[in-house]
């Protein structure tokens, strides 16, 4: 498996697991692991992967305070 196939791989399981729909983090995955400039990138796989990324961030977050609070 190429760096680029592992890589998304591990995005798209880090995606997941916060929550984020399969075939959009699937889509998100690849986008992210391909590394084009955004330049190069529709205007919708930006607002994709922006909008990915905002859900994971906050779903990270949430978990990250509940553990917290479960940790004291």
């Amino acid at each position: 498996m190429s760096f680029r196939q592992e890589k998304k791989k591990l995005l798209h399981t880090q995606l997941v697991k916060y929550g984020i729909h399969y075939r959009k983090a699937a889509r998100a995955a690849e986008i992210l692991a391909s590394e084009k400039p955004d330049e190069l990138l529709t205007d919708e796989e930006i607002q994709l992967t922006q909008e990915v990324c905002r859900e994971w961030l906050k779903q990270r977050k949430r978990l990250d305070s509940i553990e917290e609070n479960i940790s004291f």
